[in-house]
């Protein structure tokens, strides 16, 4: 009677790494190996027997020079991504009514497949799968608006679930999670999207974004450190058409001026709109406090006390 104890499955295991070191077969011993390049299996020629299964396929993958040569020649699935309430992994049926051939389907084929279509409308639609759908397609739509990249958006949706699994969401509106997300993300990027900004774009008004995202935050813990106000001088100085002259005088103001606190408790954006006025008159440019304010959505008497406190701080004659 064959051993079928603890020590034969560890004797078996043993020969199969051993068989894999040596690439021999671990049922005759016969090296005539041979990798099956449709299935992925190593079979022995001699017996049959399957040794190993799914192998990865560590060669080049083939060279595409058009979107459709891509599809056709991949060997891999698109990867999955949190911008999408299934993370892409669901199926999706198509709104053509064709085959895998182009050829177009007969009647009773096309009704068939209507139906399938309007069950997973349905099934998608339901509870929390209906909110994470609706709240990442407002992110999306924020992101496009605000021309955020693609990080920015992973980060923000990935917040959202997190706020979601949380238990986050009972007694708040979806799109103010969302939108606090959204800033939360680009917070934490460092991508320089004021408040305002996100407000503008967002559903809901802006003390109810401020109001969520400072929840959002205790509630997930995330320590996101203050904006860098020289993160919107670009910006800035790019929409009012100075120069790069101006953007590098304005990025100095404001490292020298942080050198002395002089940022502690103020608004980025209206401190970086301060600097650019600043390097702007001593780069004999043209912008008045009007134009600059205006660029930057801040009030023109921010711009005028945060440029009285930046050339007081460096000694500067205005």
């Amino acid at each position: 009677m064959p051993n079928t104890g603890p020590e034969s499955t560890t004797h078996d295991e043993a020969a199969t790494a051993e068989s894999k070191e040596r690439r021999v077969c671990p049922e005759c011993g016969s090296e005539d190996l041979v990798e099956d390049p449709d299935t992925g299996e190593l079979v022995c020629r001699e017996c049959g027997l399957v040794i190993e299964e799914a192998r990865v396929e560590r060669g080049p993958e083939w060279r595409a020079y058009s979107a459709e040569e891509r599809e056709e020649k991949s060997r891999v699935g698109a990867p999955t991504t949190p911008l999408r309430h299934d993370r892409g992994l669901t199926t999706e049926i198509d709104w053509r009514d064709r085959d895998a051939y182009g050829r177009a389907l007969s009647p009773a084929r096309r009704e068939q497949l209507e139906r399938m279509r309007e069950w997973q409308r349905r099934l998608r639609a339901q509870g929390r799968e209906r909110s994470l759908r609706y709240a990442l397609g407002e992110i999306q739509r924020m992101s496009s608006a605000l021309d955020l990249p693609r990080s920015t958006r992973e980060e923000a949706a990935t917040l959202f679930r997190r706020a979601h699994e949380r238990g986050f969401l009972p007694g708040r509106s979806v799109e103010a999670v969302a939108s606090s997300a959204l800033y939360a993300a680009c917070r934490r990027e460092g991508i320089p999207r004021s408040l305002d900004a996100v407000s503008n774009v967002s559903r809901v008004d802006r003390d109810e974004v401020a109001r969520t995202y400072r929840r959002l935050v205790r509630e997930l813990e995330l320590g996101i450190a203050p904006y860098d106000p020289a993160g919107f001088v670009p910006q800035i100085v790019s929409e009012l058409d100075l120069g790069d002259r101006v953007e590098r005088r304005a990025v100095e103001i404001i490292r020298e001026t942080a050198a002395q606190d002089l940022t502690s408790g103020k608004s980025p954006k209206g401190f970086a709109a301060a600097a650019v006025y600043l390097a702007a008159r001593l780069c004999d440019e043209h912008a008045t406090q009007r134009d600059v304010a205006a660029v930057a959505d801040v009030a023109e008497v921010t711009i005028r006390d945060r440029y009285h406190e930046q050339a007081h701080a460096l000694g500067i004659e205005y």
